[in-house]
């Protein structure tokens, strides 16, 4: 019996890459079909309301990774300039004098297609490969850099600030496979105060406790169900309205590592000492 599955088990990992490039293929396929959608929306042929078209090529460009109005702003210049040298969106021939020494031979004309066919569209959408040149440097990069890529990465810092200090602290328990259960775990967080921010991030910050309880309650209604929650809760709720800046700095310093709680087997506690 194990000889016989041996000598199928190569048969059927064949057989499983044939299904997953099949479905790689056909997906493909299919999304094209999609992106093709949302292409009419670009040039507001899927609807006779801009809305609607906007509305639905946003929601599909989104899903397939692709900004649709800059791409619906670029595309229309592709189509009042088509076949222009000096106007021309995408596929702008260059002239002989700026070929590539590599373009020369069969070799780098198949590794140049190669790249080209599987990272030409997100290079053509990122740094917009293949299309007309402009000015790293132009005001456009600028302003792209201080309304979008800046405000991503303060988003990015809130989130990871945030989480930490929900989950970081030195009243916080942890606990292995032998203590640990959902309650425990969903009890070891704490709630924090961010002032007014509280309000801007759907107070998601002073209300974590009742989150990790309640995780499909909606936000409208965590600050109620917070409050109702306190006094049952009792000693088991965890609040810390330290300011912000020296809380951070107090987990930092003092929660580097857990070690087993003396008296209790399976309980952790953050310490410092090194």
């Amino acid at each position: 019996m194990s000889g016989d599955f041996l000598i199928q088990e190569p048969q059927l990992s064949i057989c499983i890459l044939h299904f997953w490039t099949y479905f790689w293929v056909q997906s493909g396929c299919v999304f094209l079909g999609v992106w093709v959608i949302a292409h009419e929306c670009g040039h507001h042929a899927f609807s006779d309301y801009q809305w609607v078209n906007d509305t639905v090529g946003l929601v599909i460009h989104f899903a397939l990774m692709v900004p649709y109005f800059s791409w619906k702003y670029s595309h229309r210049r592709h189509h009042s300039n088509i076949g222009s040298i000096e106007h021309d969106e995408v596929f702008v021939p260059k002239p002989k004098s700026e070929i590539e020494w590599y373009l020369n031979n069969s070799p780098g004309r198949v590794i140049t297609l190669a790249i080209t066919l599987v990272l030409g569209w997100p290079l053509y959408l990122a740094i917009n490969a293949s299309g007309r040149q402009y000015d790293p440097y132009s005001k456009g990069l600028a302003w792209l850099i201080c309304i979008y890529v800046l405000p991503l990465l303060i988003l990015n810092g809130i989130i990871v600030f945030i989480t930490y200090l929900h989950h970081t602290h030195t009243s916080l328990p942890h606990y292995d496979s032998s203590e640990w259960d959902w309650l425990r775990g969903a009890l070891a967080t704490v709630d924090r105060d961010y002032g007014v921010l509280n309000k801007v991030f759907h107070n998601i910050t002073n209300t974590h406790v009742v989150h990790h309880l309640f995780s499909k309650m909606p936000h409208y209604h965590a600050v109620e169900a917070t409050e109702a929650m306190k006094p049952i809760l009792g000693e088991y709720y965890r609040f810390d309205g330290s300011p912000l800046y020296k809380a951070m700095r107090r987990e930092a310093k003092e929660c580097l590592y857990v070690e087993p709680d003396e008296g209790s087997k399976g309980v952790f506690w953050y310490k410092n000492k090194i």
